[in-house]
């Protein structure tokens, strides 16, 4: 695909768009100042000798082909057990199955109840960690009441567009609003389901620990509090203090990432530990008291606006909106072993979901149809991508 072209006027307008919520376009302002990233560097292990598990400094990225196409605000993306791809379209309430190898794409159904506006509507997606006997699909949604979780029967051996069963509703009650929405969910390695969730605008909702908004989740499968919870077996809170969690990942040693919206300042990606307080309204970005847990790397909003992640090859591969750039963050253990590298830079347009597809290849999905972008012939796609 050629570089797109971005005339003065589409620039300006992308500012005036461009902001902290989904990316935060409807409140974000320029702040004028450099665009330059800052986040936490490391050049050596720990211990401060050599570790060859660390990442090389620098990386690459490199797209190796165009799974499909035509896709209507796409958002969130889980892989089936065969290599195809399910994809949620947030506006249109429908999940699309899309052929890995062929790109042929069919509607298994709609998701009742699904009431888009703004920043909500059908999101993240995510298959039962028992997929392979139950079948069941997880979905995160914007109803007219609030954002909640269900999940679903998948039976591919129902007709096109009849696939999938009533919604089963595991959790409810999640603050909803026109923007910061959240809307990422994601099982992981214990099994439990994560949930990152925004605070709708209403910033005293994230230092509200009775509050679902500004947090991240964790889960049973049946939408139960996960036992072991920091705030006690009856609290679904995992980590508060959140602007609008956008991507949740894990590393290798099982470490959950997670990145969210700044406001006019200050993009984030954060090491998660249970029971800690991320400072927003608070702080935006590294705010240095001992009472708020500090970001691992932060980037001007405008190089941002961070959505999904995904932890490849040692780093965070993290997925911009309105950066319309993928990130690379190499990672040594807990913290950053070299400066972030940007890939792909304004190439595809926004980009909104990265997904591991195996080894060193990435699933990325674009975002230019979500009424943000500036939409081109076949857009948004899915997009193959090669990383080291």
């Amino acid at each position: 695909m050629e570089h797109r072209a971005v005339t003065a006027a589409l620039a300006a307008a992308a500012l005036l768009l461009a902001g902290g919520c989904s990316s935060g376009e409807a409140e974000r302002k320029d702040d004028g100042r450099s665009s330059s990233p800052s986040a936490s560097k490391r050049v050596s292990s720990p211990s401060g000798a050599a570790d060859e598990d660390v990442p090389s400094a620098k990386g690459s990225a490199k797209v190796v082909r165009t799974v499909a196409e035509d896709l209507k605000s796409p958002w969130g993306l889980a892989e089936l057990p065969d290599g195809d791809l399910l994809v949620s379209s947030r506006d249109e309430g429908t999940i699309t199955r899309v052929d890995a190898d062929s790109g042929r794409k069919t509607e298994i159904g709609s998701v009742p109840g699904v009431a888009p506006a703004g920043e909500g509507g059908l999101m993240g997606l995510a298959l039962s960690p028992a997929y392979a006997s139950d079948h069941m699909v997880y979905a995160y949604f914007t109803t007219e009441s609030d954002n909640r979780i269900a999940r679903m029967l998948y039976d591919e051996k129902k007709p096109a567009g009849e696939q999938l069963g009533a919604p089963d509703t595991v959790f409810k009650g999640i603050p909803k609003g026109f923007i910061h929405n959240g809307g990422r969910i994601a099982f992981g390695p214990d099994k439990m389901l994560y949930a990152g969730t925004g605070e709708t605008g209403d910033t005293g909702l994230a230092q509200d620990k009775e509050s679902l908004g500004g947090k991240i989740l964790r889960l049973t499968p049946d939408g139960e509090p996960a036992p072991g919870n920091p705030f006690g077996d009856d609290s679904p809170v995992y980590s508060y203090g959140h602007r609008n969690v956008q991507g949740l990942a894990w590393d290798e040693d099982k470490r959950l990432w997670a990145a969210e919206f700044g406001q006019n300042t200050w993009d984030e990606l954060n090491l998660i530990e249970p029971g800690d307080n991320y400072g927003w309204p608070s702080v935006e970005g590294k705010g240095g008291e001992s009472r708020f847990h500090d970001p691992v790397a932060q980037w001007r909003t405008d190089e941002a606006s961070p959505s999904g992640i995904a932890y490849a090859e040692g780093s965070i591969w993290m997925a911009g909106l309105r950066g319309k750039r993928l990130w690379r963050i190499p990672l040594d253990g807990t913290q950053v072993s070299a400066d972030p590298q940007a890939f792909l830079e304004d190439t595809y347009g926004r980009l909104r979901t990265v997904v591991p597809a195996g080894g060193d290849k990435l699933w990325l999905v674009t975002s230019e149809t979500d009424s943000r972008g500036t939409p081109e012939a076949g857009d948004d796609r899915i997009l193959e991508v090669e990383v080291k």
